[in-house]
């Protein structure tokens, strides 16, 4: 399926956010709507948008979705907010985090949801985007941002997904706000077994329907092909968990490109 890739910048209450969107092109002799597709956030992790984000939103698309990737640092310069190596292995990690971290705490739950609420209203208004509820992704710090916004948003957000991402930091009372259908999946070096069953059963106790589970062998950052954490079973689950989620969220919309 031929995608088409933009970058966009999104209005906000602090200034403009630079993000990369991906997207099926239309077809020829389309029904009246038919070019149009369901909205998925996707949130990055804390390395930002470059080359194996915009690869995954590009794949993504190609399952029939309007993928938008906001710069989640804007505030700070345009992407790539700081210089980040081809492959980011040991030697560079630690010197990558060491300017990536501050840039994460300044990043409060303020600011997480003004942002949300403008990445989600920019989205839902591109003529590309189908009606309805869309979805929200996140890897790392992302997922975070994305239960964040899943919370904030109940029954505008149909379906969120998180990777190796901590999840558990959003709180009971967020993740109580949630009516999305949910995926998790976490890295087994990030969350022991007692975390999770912790973690699923405050879960079930907020009557959330998801399925969240370790990816075994996985370290955390584990779909990220840049890195030394990558592992590609990790990634293939990954994809095998996220598209059925959001086929089944977001049928509708995906209905529309079909009749």
């Amino acid at each position: 399926m031929p995608i088409q890739t933009k970058t966009l910048h999104i209005p906000t209450a602090d200034g403009r956010a630079d993000a990369f969107a991906a997207f099926p092109d239309a077809f020829p002799g389309a029904f009246p709507g038919g070019g149009r597709h369901p909205g998925v956030l996707m949130y990055a992790d804390g390395f930002g948008i470059r080359p194996v984000l915009r690869e995954v939103a590009r794949e993504l698309a190609g399952h029939g979705y309007y993928v938008l990737v906001p710069n989640l640092f804007y505030r700070h310069g345009t992407a790539p907010v700081i210089e980040l190596p081809e492959y980011i292995g040991e030697e560079a990690r630690s010197g990558v985090l060491a300017q990536v971290m501050p840039l994460i705490q300044e990043h409060t739950t303020e600011r997480v949801l003004s942002d949300a609420d403008a990445y989600l209203r920019f989205l839902t208004a591109q003529p590309e985007v189908a009606p309805g509820p869309v979805a929200v992704t996140g890897y790392c710090i992302g997922g975070l941002l994305a239960t964040r916004t899943a919370a904030a948003h109940p029954g505008h957000v149909a379906a969120l997904a998180a990777f190796h991402a901590p999840v558990g930091a959003a709180g009971p009372e967020a993740l109580a706000e949630i009516t999305a259908q949910v995926h998790f999946g976490h890295a087994e070096g990030d969350l022991t077994p007692e975390a999770l069953r912790e973690l699923n059963k405050a879960l079930d106790a907020a009557g959330v329907d998801h399925t969240s589970e370790i990816y075994p062998g996985t370290v955390h950052g584990f779909t990220m092909s840049d890195t030394d954490a990558f592992d590609p079973a990790g990634l293939r689950r990954h994809w095998d968990r996220l598209l059925p989620l959001l086929k089944g969220a977001l049928a509708d919309g995906l209905g529309l490109q079909h009749r």
